[in-house]
This record gives structure tokens, sequence and C-alpha cells, in this order.
């Protein structure tokens, strides 16, 4: 049996590069079952210029492109904030078995609240869900580079 780990602190190290980058500071981690970390991204929007290019969809392009793979069964993703519908509807495509995430997003979250993507009959495929961890340090992540922006 694997020791559990947490990989909430590349998330976050990911989320603030985003935003030292200028970028939303979300960070993702998607890790393989035998616990070693497939990728890690933060959001890239303004970059790359492409709305999709948030944490959670360029962590998991990265690892079906490393693998080999258009499925991710029995990985794990660790992601600062709640995702969005987009991103939530991803991550049922392609069988993540396990989303850890940090802070809510009750205005544009789609696993919690908003569209709550999972709880759709249509949703084919459901991962066990983690809230929470770490949440007050993505909100405050967050709070910091929009604060400044105001």
């Amino acid at each position: 049996m694997q020791q559990f780990t947490s990989h909430m602190a590349q998330a976050l190290a990911e989320a603030q590069a985003a935003a030292d980058r200028g970028e939303v500071p979300v960070g993702a981690v998607l890790v393989a079952p035998d616990g070693r970390v497939v990728a890690a991204a933060g959001n890239r929007t303004r970059a790359d210029r492409d709305p999709t290019a948030h944490a959670e969809i360029l962590a998991i392009r990265a690892a079906c492109t490393a693998l080999g793979s258009e499925r991710l069964p029995g990985h794990a993703l660790w992601v600062t904030l709640e995702p969005c519908p987009m991103c939530a509807a991803a991550i049922s495509a392609t069988r993540i078995e396990r989303l850890y995430f940090g802070a809510d997003d009750p205005r544009m979250g789609g696993v919690l609240h908003g569209a709550r993507v999972f709880d759709h009959p249509q949703c084919h495929h459901r991962p066990q869900i983690y809230d929470g961890i770490r949440a007050q340090e993505s909100r405050q992540l967050l709070r910091s580079f929009f604060a400044t922006r105001r």
C-alpha cells in the first residue's frame, strides 16, 4: 500500500509562478497511481493567448502526451482552485480518479458550485472529490493577485 502524499505545495508553487507571470494564480499537479508527478502547470491564458490554457487543462494535456493516452485512470489531480465547468468536463473525459482542490469558487466553479458537472446524469465519469486542502493559502494568493489590479 502506497503512503499518501499531498501535492498541494507544488500546486501552490505553480500558482505563485503563474501570478509572477501576470496570470491568475491557479496551479495544478497531475500524479500517477504510483505517486510520481506526471505533469504540473500554472495558468497561461494570457501568455498563450488561449482561453482554454487553464492550469488543469495544461497539466492534463502534458500528462496525456507524456503517457501516450487520452485517458488517465488511477491518476490524481491537485489544483489550487475549484475547477471551472470546462476543466471539470476535461477531468471527467480523461477519467481522472481523484480530484483534490483548495479554494472553492462560488462564482465560476463547476464542481461544487454553478454547473456542478459531476452531478449531471450525462457525466460519464465522476472522480472522488476532496476539497478545502490548503484553501486559505489558495484564497490568499488569489486575493493578493486581484488586490494589486484594482
